[in-house]
């Protein structure tokens, strides 16, 4: 009489993506999704419906990706590994805007309202820099051997 294994009583994510990171980084990660999507849910997502007829490309072009970006980032909640590169970009153009815009204006005195309202949002990236697995990042993204071309 041949016996079975029992089945295995773990959750089908304990073996995913994130399985290599401690419950608190996943909970770390979830705060800063949190942060860039309930952000954008409430400053920026209310533009896509309360506009100009018709949209100035650039203005369109920034809420749209900024409504989208709100939607992953409140998908990351539940997928905080999978959506790292979420994460990621918004560290990206963040470190790269302020050195090409916001610095070149605050040393020339020429800072308007509308550059230190987004230098003031920018300063936030602190935060998802701090919630980011750098070690993961490095691991998994820098040093890994990369997806095959043929």
């Amino acid at each position: 009489m041949a016996t079975t294994a029992a089945p295995q009583l773990t959750h089908p994510n304990d073996r995913g993506p994130g399985s290599e990171l401690p419950l608190y980084r996943l909970h770390l990660m979830r705060a800063g999704y949190a942060l860039m999507g309930v952000g954008l849910v409430i400053f920026r997502v209310p533009d896509l419906f309360v506009h100009e007829e018709p949209w100035p490309l650039k203005e369109g072009v920034v809420v749209c990706m900024l409504t989208a970006m709100a939607v992953l980032a409140l998908l990351g909640l539940r997928h905080p590994v999978k959506l790292l590169p979420i994460l990621l970009f918004e560290v990206a153009w963040k470190l790269i805007w302020l050195p090409v815009v916001a610095l070149p204006k605050m040393l020339a005195g020429d800072m308007d309202a509308e550059t230190m309202e987004v230098l003031a949002s920018c300063t936030l990236v602190v935060i998802i820099v701090a919630v980011i697995p750098w070690g993961y990042v490095w691991r998994h993204y820098i040093t890994a051997k990369g997806d095959r071309w043929r």
